[in-house]
């Protein structure tokens, strides 16, 4: 049995690019979860199709009391303030008796500056994710809290367990989380070394002249900084830990991309 992966569908297929596209659960849910800002879109009012588009901070997770009742499917979950236009107009939905407010949610790694022989070959190596489902607002306390956690340790590793929690009334009444049903995702990844067309490669003069190559390109995080009433003297280990390891994971992975054979396109039948 082969590993899970989103149905493709009429709003997910990806037809540009063939080569680079995945439905693989694990990969879309990996790309969602390593990026800090997530691009949620929607259409606050049907009667005029404009589409608003917000940087968001959430977290793909799959909640324990929905596993527990025999749900394997994983949530987008996304923090925002109580009287935010998204989260009422994903309450007011709900209350029309509709699905829940319909979304878009967006993610992007860039992992390198691939440069070509010509202009229209230049191009970057990096991950996308592209959701699409219907919003609806957490009301269960207990999902409440496990999702602010979820979200909170996204940005760091057992930072949750870290401050003053739990949260009190009146953050949970500020507070809502969004949880996104997904409908349909996909993705794309490129990685590897430029690739250019024969007839650009068959020209001496040009490969002579034009420098080739990759840019390899990853978030580096600086040395903690103390904040201006921080009384505690020894950063802690799980901020020095997750600022090591991560900024060596993302310097790995961009360099090996750098290196790793341009995608192969899938031959077409003419061919």
């Amino acid at each position: 049995m082969g590993e899970p992966t989103y149905p493709q569908t009429a709003a997910n297929k990806i037809n540009r690019y063939k080569h680079q596209a995945t439905y693989n659960v694990d990969t879309i849910h990996t790309i969602v979860n390593s990026t800090p800002v997530l691009h949620v879109s929607f259409v606050p009012d049907p009667a005029v199709p404009a589409p608003i588009v917000l940087p968001m901070i959430g977290q793909m997770g799959l909640f324990p009391g929905d596993e527990s009742r025999g749900e394997d499917d994983w949530k987008c979950y996304l923090h925002g303030y109580v009287s935010s236009r998204l989260m009422n107009l994903a309450d007011a939905a709900i209350k029309r008796g509709e699905e829940g407010l319909h979304l878009c949610v967006a993610a992007t790694k860039v992992d390198g500056f691939v440069l070509t022989l010509t202009p229209n070959s230049h191009n970057y190596n990096y991950r996308s994710a592209v959701l699409q489902g219907f919003g609806t607002i957490v009301e269960d306390v207990e999902e409440k809290i496990w999702a602010m956690e979820l979200i909170t340790n996204s940005v760091i590793p057992d930072r949750y367990a870290n401050t003053r929690v739990p949260p009190d009334a009146a953050e949970m009444h500020s507070t809502r989380i969004l949880k996104l049903k997904i409908t349909s995702a996909s993705g794309k990844v490129r990685e590897g070394v430029p690739e250019d067309e024969r007839k650009d490669m068959k020209r001496e003069d040009v490969l002579d002249s034009v420098w080739t190559g990759v840019l390899p390109v990853y978030e580096k995080m600086g040395e903690p900084q103390p904040g201006p009433y921080n009384r505690v003297t020894k950063i802690p280990e799980h901020v020095t830990k997750f600022v090591k390891e991560q900024n060596e994971a993302r310097e790995k992975y961009a360099f090996e991309a750098a290196h790793k054979p341009a995608p192969v396109k899938r031959v077409k039948r003419s061919d």
